[in-house]
């Protein structure tokens, strides 16, 4: 639009959806139990928007005609330019008026452009069509369960008595540094987290041929929405007000965020990513919930694998980063399922996710270990995120894929209260004693 204004479509959910087919939309947030009245009020504003727009246009255009008739004006005659000197006074009065309008309605207009985004950036994603359609997680599908929930000749105990009875979780001194919901690990504690995050690294990286990243634990805001975290997440982050930055709820923030604004070029996709990083929620919306132990803490490390693939191939691509997470859980030998999750329950970036869980017999409970997405375009419209699909082809958006791989803090849990012992210790799995130098963890050990 030469009028200058432009609303940022590209950043955000296909705007051509809402202006071509909105039944489509109404459908997917009526499926995620949305409102769905606020299509009619995204089209209403998109209408206005354009008006506003045509109404400058013309103004500027015609404010053009003019002024070019009053710079040839100026070479006419001496003997009648005179006569027209009070016509042109007259025309530039007129001009001021139409300069005024001018302002007047592009300041109207930046208004509605602002609103508009605004309420495009509170827009979930759209279910595939392959989400099974429900309200909660009561609708949630088990696909599958591998491995049977551990059997014990005694009473098997939680992870936060074994932790503190062992010395290796202090949530004392956790609570006493940063408050509730916070924890500290200690000696061999400290040493497993270490060891696991550094062979599911080293397990992505060789096996499954991912890329490692090292990212930033702070972004910037756009970061933020590029990964469809702001605004509507803005409750349960950390910001840090004097810089405008934003520690990161997972890794799957900056690994969106590292492509943001470029085209990548033709014949580099897929791209295969990995990142460890310390993870900083507020779950506020979980106040009073979950509270004993190390299940919902405000900060966690987690190991995320994350794709970048043409649009043919992401759905394929989904099953792959679900295999590799899943193949951590299957190395650790601990009991696990995969879940399909429903609409309902579908995370506000997701189009398609599998969550993977645990079983921990202590606290007698799946626990949610990884949730792996297809996001489609919805972070790449947002991030600007593009590729070309050969040397001569227009950019498109790829679809962006993350999971965890694993979360660090329920895997401890798992292995604590799965591989636990009659006389008060746990047994080490057998891919992680290379990496600790130990068999066992017991109260003569623990350090």
């Amino acid at each position: 639009m030469s009028s200058g204004h432009c609303v940022r479509n590209s950043r955000l959910i296909d705007i051509e959806i809402i202006r071509n087919t909105p039944d489509i939309l109404r459908g997917a947030l009526a499926l995620r139990g949305e409102d769905s009245s606020i299509v009619d009020e995204l089209i209403t504003m998109d209408l206005s928007r354009k008006e506003l727009a045509r109404q400058v246009e013309e103004l500027r255009a015609h404010r053009n005609r003019v002024s070019k008739e009053i710079g040839a004006s100026k070479n006419v005659d001496k003997k009648v330019e005179s006569q027209q000197s009070n016509d042109l006074d007259s025309i530039r009065s007129e001009m001021r008026g139409i300069g005024d309008s001018i302002k007047s309605l592009d300041d109207e207009l930046t208004e509605i452009e602002d609103r508009l985004r605004a309420n495009l950036m509170m827009i979930p994603n759209i279910p595939l069509d392959s989400v099974p359609s429900g309200d909660d997680e009561s609708s949630n599908i088990v696909l599958r369960a591998l491995g049977e929930p551990t059997e014990f000749d005694f009473t098997p105990k939680p992870h936060w008595e074994l932790g503190q009875e062992l010395g290796i979780i202090d949530f004392e001194r956790g609570t006493k540094l940063a408050g509730s919901r916070f924890f500290a690990l200690k000696g061999l504690g400290a040493r497993l987290e270490r060891a696991l995050v550094n062979w599911m690294l080293d397990t992505h990286l060789s096996d499954h041929g991912y890329t490692e990243w090292a990212t930033p634990y702070l972004v910037k805001p756009e970061v933020m929405e590029g990964s469809g975290n702001l605004p509507k997440f803005v409750d349960n982050l950390y910001h840090d007000d004097e810089d405008d930055l934003w520690l990161i709820p997972t890794a799957e923030v900056p690994l969106t965020g590292i492509h943001r604004d470029e085209i990548i070029p033709a014949g580099e996709l897929p791209l295969s990513y990995v990142a460890f990083a310390p993870s900083f929620r507020r779950e506020k919306a979980a106040a009073g919930k979950d509270t004993r132990g190390i299940k919902r803490v405000h900060q966690f490390d987690k190991v995320e694998l994350y794709k970048l693939v043409e649009p043919e191939e992401s759905e394929g691509a989904l099953e792959e980063l679900l295999s590799h997470a899943e193949r951590i859980c299957q190395l650790l030998k601990i009991p696990y399922r995969v879940i399909e999750i429903c609409s309902g329950d579908l995370g506000f970036q997701s189009a398609k996710t599998y969550d993977i869980e645990m079983w921990s017999p202590g606290v007698a409970e799946w626990l949610e270990v990884s949730s792996c997405s297809n996001c489609w375009d919805f972070q790449s419209r947002r991030s600007m995120i593009r590729y070309r699909p050969s040397l001569e082809a227009r950019p498109r958006y790829p679809h962006t894929l993350n999971g965890s791989g694993l979360a660090i803090p329920r895997v401890l849990i798992a292995i604590i209260e799965n591989y636990q012992q009659s006389d008060g210790s746990f047994k080490i799995p057998d891919v992680l004693v290379p990496y600790i130098g130990r068999t066992f963890v017991s109260r003569e050990s623990s350090v």
